[in-house]
């Protein structure tokens, strides 16, 4: 079945507008010339796509499902552009980096910005998963770099030294827990948790930890980034874990270290042979690790 991307601007102008006519003149086609295209879009597909009404249409059942398609086709075209731009503007090179939450959000901001001051031809993408899911996809061959705070058994990559830090639990200063220096993971799956928003790899870390206890944490807000996590704890909404390097300094929170072997988040910078990365992704590697491979 062949779609026209000029037909699909227009079906999504008319569903957005709830009306054919500014639809059309959204895309600049004539109502005419948009009535007639939409019928025939409806024949391609074999049912109708919109409900006609006295002041305007509604959208079926397919329509909806339609609809919902030709945005997502509409959002990856406009990152196909976006990922090509940088070729036209002269950029030589491209690197896909995977990265788990703890890093994006804390060391990883300064290290890609003086590696791409110093490497001004080369362009990033950085996609946030799970430390499992990046180390597959690293020894699958699907991504060259990524940045873990866990191994996986069995899977044949490497993984160099990046950045040390520690998962601690946050508090309210005038909590129950504020004056304990640290405490167990279990003792505290009591009491309500700010989290980062879900789909975050430090927020489906964090709910297997609990469900590994048998135990179901209750988040009681999601946020988007660390700074907001510490925010609302300091502001009394209930607990947070977060890495130390990510707690802003001067932050009115009390921090508990976790008694927990999995408390300790070393990163490291994840390949599948160093011998085989490509010229940018090999000056990717050494700039984040600071060594040349032997």
């Amino acid at each position: 079945m062949h779609y026209d991307l000029t037909d699909l601007r227009l079906f999504v102008a008319i569903a957005e507008l709830r009306n054919l006519t500014r639809g059309a003149e959204r895309v600049h086609l004539a109502p005419s010339s948009a009535s007639h295209r939409i019928r025939l879009l409806e024949e391609s597909i074999g049912t109708p796509l919109l409900i006609r009404e006295a002041r305007g249409v509604k959208l079926t059942r397919a329509g909806e499902a339609l609809l919902r398609h030709a945005r997502q086709v509409f959002a990856q075209l406009e990152q196909m552009h976006a990922d090509l731009s940088p070729f036209a503007k002269g950029v030589k090179g491209h690197v896909n980096l995977w990265a788990n939450t703890h890093a994006t959000h804390t060391f990883l901001p300064e290290s890609l910005s003086a590696f791409l001051r110093s490497h001004p031809q080369v362009s990033i993408t950085l996609e946030e998963h799970t430390s499992p899911e990046i180390v597959m996809a690293v020894a699958r061959g699907e991504v060259e770099v990524g940045v873990v705070a866990d191994s996986v058994e069995g899977a044949e990559v490497v993984c160099i030294p990046y950045r040390a830090d520690r998962l601690v639990l946050i508090a309210p200063v005038d909590h129950p827990i504020a004056a304990q220096p640290s405490m167990a993971f279990v003792e505290v799956l009591d009491h309500p948790f700010v989290m980062l928003h879900a789909g975050s790899a430090i927020h489906t870390f964090t709910m297997n930890a609990a469900a590994a206890l048998g135990r179901h944490l209750e988040v009681r807000i999601q946020v988007r980034s660390f700074e907001a996590v510490c925010r609302m704890v300091g502001a009394g909404v209930g607990l947070g874990m977060v890495p130390r390097s990510a707690i802003p300094d001067g932050a009115a929170l009390a921090i508990l270290e976790l008694e927990e072997p999995w408390a300790q988040r070393d990163l490291k910078v994840c390949v599948k042979k160093r011998e085989q990365l490509s010229g940018f992704a090999a000056a990717l590697v050494e700039s984040l690790t600071g060594s040349v491979p032997e």
